[in-house]
């Protein structure tokens, strides 16, 4: 398991009232727009979260004691801490409908991001089991069970139904892909912002322990096959030109020298992203 938890977020100890025991866990979604960047960029996970319990501090009408839920999920498989273990969910945890259970929120919306990965689907399973080993009861429910409301979305309500199953299916590697760049695709890549950073020093590793390359690799992974998709389709039309030319050409040699000079121009990344992260 993979928590974020308050003290890392910055937040003081939840004041929401407390609750030993639930008669399970529901699952939840934002149901508005859900920005797809959080699919590449962790630290927008942690901001959307951050805003979510933000707009809920700012809710003077109900006055909400902390952030609605316990805990929510992100892209990149973390459990971020919420009201935490053992508390009252909502805006007080006045209703009988909010005693019933725990709750746990999923990073996707009604548009934009609305498809929860493997890897969010595994933390939400995470925080489930780690609630019921303090004070949940067996019951997995979406919050559209008991109440009128379009939550938690159809692609992770189906999966609630289900009985929230664990994924089994171990999400891709980036490390597991032949990337060939050209060092000037490397340049680029490295220096705009939000599609790969690179990795920090032992400081930054010290103090950020949400970083981790795996995530900050994956919007480079996509980039990396489109480039190379090109490059095949780059000596398929070498082969079909030197083919046109005419008898009185190696057509092989002319080939061969093609593919000898792009390949001098790539490198290959190959990166451990197991090596060190957050």
């Amino acid at each position: 398991m993979k928590l974020v938890t308050r003290a890392q977020l910055g937040w003081p100890a939840s004041a929401a009232p407390s609750q030993s025991t639930t008669r399970g866990v529901k699952v939840h979604y934002e149901g508005t727009a859900v920005s797809t960047r959080l699919l590449t960029d962790h630290d927008a996970c942690l901001d959307e979260w951050k805003n979510i319990r933000r707009s809920h501090l700012a809710n003077t009408a109900e006055n909400y004691s902390d952030v609605a839920y316990n805990y929510a999920a992100c892209p990149h498989g973390y459990l971020l801490e919420g009201r935490g273990l053992r508390r009252r969910t909502g805006a007080n945890g006045s209703q009988a409908l909010n005693r019933a259970h725990f709750a746990i929120l999923g990073l996707v919306g009604s548009s934009g991001l609305t498809e929860p990965p493997d890897a969010m689907l595994t933390a939400i399973r995470d925080g489930i089991d780690l609630l019921r080993e303090n004070g949940a009861g067996g019951e997995i429910r979406g919050h559209r069970d008991g109440y009128a409301t379009a939550c938690p979305g159809g692609p992770l309500y189906a999966w609630v139904q289900k009985g929230a199953p664990r994924p089994t299916t171990a999400p891709t590697s980036p490390k597991e892909t032949d990337m060939p760049l050209t060092k000037d695709d490397i340049k680029t890549l490295a220096t705009t912002d939000g599609i790969f950073k690179a990795p920090p020093d032992s400081t930054t590793y010290a103090t950020n322990r949400h970083w981790t390359l795996a995530s900050h690799i994956e919007g480079l992974t996509t980039n990396v096959r489109l480039i190379r998709r090109t490059q095949l389709a780059q000596v398929a039309a070498i082969q079909t030109l030197a083919g046109l030319v005419g008898k009185g050409v190696n057509t092989a040699a002319v080939v061969d020298a093609v593919e000898k000079a792009i390949a001098d121009a790539v490198i290959t990344v190959d990166v451990d992203i197991n090596s060190k992260e957050g």
